[in-house]
């Protein structure tokens, strides 16, 4: 353990250098660039606030930042899980000329997408301001689920970068999967209907919905549900220890399939 501990401060600077060089290719040939980061969410969000709460009535005044703020989670796993899924594959060239730890690129895929992410709360930040939620103590818990979001992502990262080597349709897949996780995480609706129903299970099952769900506590001054945060938070630690032991099992057979 003290061995990769230090392995990973020695390639520290290589990390930084692929966040960077990632955050660079996202926005290569684009004229709004990173600024891009913060138009897209606001107008993902104006559009499910006309159709999910004009048309369909919810017209509620803080609806706009309930949506923007389960959108903005929902993106960076989308984007960050997508990213770590290709990182081998998309390496490859790298990997089989010189010795770079292989974590190390579905790792700079998740960080330079958290990166963009945390860029985008500003956003958020303003829409809240002009909605009337303002900042209140609780705010500060925010950074809870923040970390978990990461550690999450980056769990079920490392599991998709190892299982993508070996099973190339997984990016397809992955995709109508998180078409799945969006629609159970309730971001364009109040989950009130479905625990009613006794379908809450549906919801409750889903660590992303969980870590969504204790932001939003957050960003509304109220306190976080302790069974979804401890729920979220067991999760978190089991796919990133999952994630991690399989892609170092599995990683000495990768330059064989890439």
């Amino acid at each position: 353990m003290k061995e990769r501990i230090r392995n990973f401060f020695r390639y520290r600077y290589l990390l930084w250098e692929l966040v960077k060089k990632g955050i660079k290719l996202k926005y290569r040939r684009s004229y709004l660039g990173i600024l891009w980061s913060l138009l897209e969410p606001l107008l993902t969000m104006v559009v499910l606030t006309f159709i999910f709460g004009t048309l369909l009535g919810h017209n509620e005044k803080t609806f706009a930042v309930y949506v923007l703020s389960g959108r903005l989670l929902y993106s960076f796993f989308s984007m960050a899980t997508n990213s770590a899924l290709r990182s081998v594959r998309g390496n490859a060239a790298m990997i089989k000329k010189v010795y770079v730890p292989k974590y190390l690129y579905p790792l700079s895929g998740i960080l330079f997408n958290y990166v963009i992410f945390l860029l985008s709360l500003i956003i958020l930040a303003v829409v809240s301001l002009v909605q009337g939620v303002y900042p209140t103590w609780r705010t500060l818990e925010m950074v809870i689920p923040l970390i978990l979001l990461l550690l999450f992502s980056f769990g079920v990262g490392m599991i998709l970068a190892t299982v993508g080597v070996f099973f190339r349709d997984m990016e397809y897949l992955w995709n109508v999967a998180l078409m799945l996780v969006m629609y159970t995480c309730a971001i364009f609706y109040y989950p009130d209907g479905l625990m009613k129903s006794g379908k809450g299970w549906v919801l409750k099952i889903n660590p992303l919905y969980s870590i969504i769900s204790c932001f939003r506590d957050t960003l509304f001054g109220d306190p976080m549900n302790m069974k979804m945060l401890l729920y979220a938070g067991v999760s978190s630690l089991v796919v990133v220890v999952f994630g991690v032991w399989i892609f170092y099992k599995k990683q000495d057979e990768f330059i064989l399939h890439i």
